[in-house]
C-alpha cells in the first residue's frame, strides 16, 4: 500500500478516536467533576477518556511513521468533524447552524493547508539537541499562555494543548522513524525523546481538559488549528519538509489559514448554554459516566 494512503487511513482512525476522547473530557469538564489533577486521577470516567487518547495517540504515531508532519497534522481537523455532532448527541441537542458553519470553515481551511503539504515519507529526524531545544521553547510558551487565571472559554489553554500535541508528534516521529530504520530502541537518544513524548502527550491532554470547561467546539477547533501550524513550523525548520506547489502552495496555505481562523471565530460565538434544549440539572460529583 502507498505510504501516503496508509498514513491518511491511520489518521482517520486516530481522529475518530480522539473525537470520542474529547467528548468524554468535555462532559467531565462541564459538569465540574474534576477541578484538579488529583480529582482527575481518582475519576474512572477520566481514565476511560485517557485510554481513548492513548489509543488515538498510537494510531497517530503509526501515521507519522509513513507520512510527514505537514501531511499528518492537518488531518487532525477530522477530529472536529466527528466531535461536534458526538458532543451534541451526548448533550441531547441538535448541532447549531453556527457550529456547523464554524466546523466546516475550520476543516475546509485546514484542507487547503493540507493540499500543499503532501510529501514523501519522513526521512529526517530530530537530534537530541534539537529535541531539547524545541521542548524548552515550547514549555516557555505554554507557561506564558497558562500563567493568567481567568474564567474565560479556555482558548489559551487550547492553544497550549495544540502546541504540546504538535511537539509530541514531532518527537514521536523521531522515535518511529529511527526505530523503523532498524536502530536500537534502547539508545540514549530514543529513550530521551520517548520520555519527552510522554511529558508533552500527557501535558496536552491535561491542558485540553482545562480548555473544555468553556465548551467543546471552539477549544477543539483551536487545538486543531495550533497543532498543525506548530508542527508545520517544526517540520519545515528542523526536518527539511517543504510545502509543495511553489507560490500556489503558499497562496493555498494562506487561504486555508484565513478560513480556519474564521471557523474558530464562528465556534467561539456559540455559547455553551445557547444551544441546549430542555432543562439541565446538576450532576453530583462521582456520579458521571463518560
Amino acid at each position: 500500500m502507498n505510504a501516503t494512503l496508509l498514513a491518511v487511513l491511520l489518521c482517520l482512525a486516530s481522529a475518530v478516536t480522539y473525537a470520542a476522547a474529547a467528548v468524554a473530557q468535555e462532559r467531565l469538564a462541564r459538569r465540574a467533576v474534576a477541578r484538579s489533577a488529583r480529582d482527575l486521577i481518582g475519576n474512572g470516567a477520566w481514565w476511560w477518556s485517557a485510554g481513548l487518547n492513548a489509543a488515538a495517540a498510537l494510531l497517530h504515531a503509526a501515521a507519522l511513521r509513513y507520512g510527514p508532519l505537514t501531511l499528518v497534522q492537518p488531518l487532525g481537523a477530522l477530529t472536529l468533524v466527528a466531535a461536534v455532532p458526538l458532543g451534541a448527541r451526548g448533550a441531547g441537542r441538535r448541532v447549531a447552524a453556527t457550529e456547523w458553519r464554524g466546523t466546516l470553515a475550520t476543516v475546509a481551511g485546514l484542507g487547503l493547508l493540507l493540499l500543499p503539504a503532501s510529501g514523501p515519507a519522513p526521512d529526517d529526524t530530530l537530534s537530541v539537541a534539537e529535541a531539547l531545544t524545541v521542548s524548552g521553547a515550547t514549555l516557555a510558551v505554554i507557561a506564558l499562555l497558562t500563567a493568567r487565571k481567568d474564567p474565560g472559554p479556555g482558548l489559551r489553554h487550547a492553544t497550549a494543548s495544540g502546541l504540546a500535541s504538535a511537539v509530541a508528534s514531532a518527537l514521536t516521529q523521531t522515535v518511529a522513524v529511527a526505530g523503523g530504520r532498524g536502530g536500537s530502541l534502547l539508545s540514549a537518544r530514543v529513550i530521551t525523546v520517548a520520555l519527552l513524548v510522554v511529558v508533552f502527550a500527557v501535558g496536552g491532554m491535561l491542558l485540553s481538559q482545562r480548555a473544555y470547561r468553556g465548551g467543546l467546539g471552539a477549544p477543539l477547533a483551536v487545538v486543531n488549528l495550533a497543532n498543525p501550524l506548530a508542527a508545520a513550523v517544526i517540520g519545515m525548520v528542523l526536518l527539511g519538509e517543504r510545502l509543495q506547489g511553489g507560490a500556489l502552495g503558499i497562496v493555498l496555505a494562506a487561504a486555508g489559514a484565513l478560513a480556519a481562523t474564521r471557523g474558530v471565530l464562528l465556534l467561539t460565538r456559540t455559547a455553551p448554554g445557547s444551544v441546549q434544549t430542555g432543562e439541565s440539572h446538576p450532576v453530583p460529583a462521582g456520579h458521571v459516566t463518560a
